[in-house]
């Protein structure tokens, strides 16, 4: 377990040697000892395992109700209240000492090996400036010998002095004899070096592949930055990770989430290949938080498609959606809009045409496949309806499995408002990330022109319309925790508190409707609300613990609130 003073939360989980089998919050009383633990009361009213008391306990029940106690048997809540410890015989009582207890928070949206892979590949996430991020390749450059691939992410140039992408006239110098990728933080563009084309065999002569641009120099050879499907041509050169590594990268991911405080993330994108791995680390104890996962990769589809969702019966990893990508990103002008960018003539990527994706759409929706499906800017989330209410019509409520097939779209950053009332009339859910626009809007007015940036990341547009918003981070896209995403969502101002006119703060939403999106409205989402995503009788005991209460203290206050103990 995490001692008091270690800077992570207790793990209240199924990790005590002797009780590996138990998947319950009863194992609080193994990890959090340190906090008071005790033999409760004997009464007959409650039977309990374990009564978690002196507490603020949000439930997001229906009617938002606040209590101070809650008891848990086995892995599911069997009494909310006040004062349990008078009505509960339980094995165990443990005082929180006032701290915060919330449903377990859940991330909508994340890329769980790449938020792995992040924690060892080179991070340039905190580059002030170009130089900074060439002078930080060129560090990594030295430790490593010459022909070895160099590999970064998370590279911005919103915050950049220099405004501007890098190019190989940067990249070049500082790596002359060492092949070089490095991932934009939007995860739709790459910077290599002149090494990296060479291996690739991307020259002057090279066309842009289908659905992806290879920006190049006025005299036509290439600069170094490839755009969405372009990407592939030096991913597909590089050496391949072994399963070692990506199960290491698996289970990083998995222990910093836990300590950020999420029980669950829903995973965009992966492939039968990871799920093995998860596996694997779930008969080692090492599955730490519950999964929900969507396949992305063309093989591993067929397969969902062919052989229905997947489920263990401990809700620990449930494989019952697909992904789909409709256009690429808004920072790199691969955001397909109905209009051309405000800077610039192009009006970005759409990926499929609708006789394309049809297929596919039709038969997740007669096998009660979940569909998610990325868009972000404005033609995509006209398409992807499109395309949704096409295959409503083909494959009518009596002819599924599942009459409301709760269908999602990842991101819908820029959407019009006759879209937005298409959103809820098909019962469309909306999954957004709310640090996406406190970092995006630096930019976005630039590519969107003032009326456009009126129709992007409408929080408070959507819920009024009544619909609910699966909240995530597209980490490692974003930092990928709650803390920014509950401030972002309530503040809509950047990490300094900063904001102006373009970023249209009435769009911000209340502390109540932050907490919904990150509780209640993902075990929606994803077909689970009856089990998890509120604090009530029945449901699983998955909750979030902070020191500080995040319904009322000031919003530039969210960011140092502080995780003290998961259970699940």
């Amino acid at each position: 377990g995490r001692g008091r003073g270690s800077g992570e939360p207790r793990l209240c989980q199924r990790l005590c040697p002797p009780m590996k089998q138990m998947r319950s919050a009863i194992l609080a009383a193994c990890f959090c000892a340190g906090i008071s633990a005790g033999c409760g009361p004997v009464s007959p009213q409650c039977d309990a395992d374990l009564v978690l008391v002196n507490a603020t306990v949000y439930t997001v029940d229906q009617s938002s109700s606040v209590a101070n106690s809650v008891a848990i048997k086995g892995d599911r809540i069997v009494a909310v209240g006040d004062n349990l410890e008078s009505e509960c015989r339980s094995v165990a009582e443990l005082d929180l000492d006032g701290a915060f207890v919330y449903p377990g928070f859940t991330d909508s949206h994340v890329h769980l090996l790449e938020v792995g892979y992040r924690e060892v590949t080179l991070d340039l996430r905190d580059a002030a400036s170009l130089k900074q991020a060439m002078d930080m390749v060129q560090a990594r450059v030295q430790k490593n010998p010459p022909g070895e691939w160099i590999e970064g992410v998370g590279w911005i140039e919103k915050y950049w002095p220099e405004n501007r992408f890098a190019t190989i006239r940067d990249l070049d110098p500082v790596s002359p004899h060492h092949p070089v990728l490095l991932r934009r933080s939007d995860g739709h563009t790459i910077l290599v070096n002149s090494k990296a084309l060479q291996l690739a065999g991307i020259d002057r002569d090279t066309p842009n592949p289908k659905n992806g641009i290879i920006q190049r120099e006025p005299d036509g050879s290439p600069n170094g930055i490839l755009i969405d499907s372009a990407v592939s041509m030096v991913t597909a050169i590089m050496p391949d990770k072994s399963a070692v590594e990506d199960k290491k990268a698996l289970e990083l991911a998995l222990r910093r989430n836990v300590r950020l405080g999420w029980t669950q993330t829903q995973n965009a994108g992966g492939n039968f290949h990871e799920l093995g791995l998860l596996g694997e680390l779930e008969s080692e104890g090492k599955l730490l938080h519950r999964l929900y996962y969507a396949l992305d990769e063309e093989a591993s589809i067929d397969r969902l498609l062919d052989e229905g969702p997947l489920s263990d019966p401990d809700h620990y990893l449930t494989v019952r959606a697909i992904k789909v990508f409709a256009d690429g990103a808004l920072g790199s002008r691969g955001a397909s809009l109905h209009e051309s960018y405000a800077d610039d003539n192009s009006t970005g990527l759409l990926f499929y045409s609708q006789p394309q994706i049809m297929p596919t759409l039709v038969a997740a929706l007669a096998k009660g496949i979940q569909v998610e499906t990325h868009a972000i800017g404005d033609r995509a989330n006209t398409v992807v309806l499109d395309w949704y209410e096409t295959a409503f019509h083909q494959v009518p409520p009596d002819d599924r499995p599942v009459a409301a097939p709760r269908w999602r779209i990842e991101h819908v950053q820029v959407i019009r408002p006759e879209d937005q009332d298409r959103l809820k009339a098909l019962d469309v859910i909306p999954s957004m990330q709310p640090s996406h626009a406190i970092g995006d809007l630096f930019f976005a007015p630039t590519r969107l022109g003032p009326e456009r940036v009126k129709n992007a990341y409408v929080w408070r547009g959507l819920i009024d319309r009544g619909l609910i918003i699966a909240g995530g981070t597209d980490a490692p896209v974003e930092v990928g925790d709650p803390r920014i995403e509950i401030y972002a969502a309530v503040a809509r101002k950047d990490m300094n508190g900063y904001s102006n006119e373009d970023w249209h703060v009435e769009q911000a939403v209340s502390r109540e409707t932050a907490l919904k999106m990150f509780t209640i409205w993902p075990a929606y989402a994803a077909h689970q609300e009856d089990i998890r995503g509120s604090i009530e009788v029945g449901k699983l005991a998955d909750f979030t613990v902070f020191d500080s209460d995040l319904m009322t203290m000031p919003a530039d206050e969210i960011l140092s609130a502080t995780v003290v103990m998961l259970s699940l």
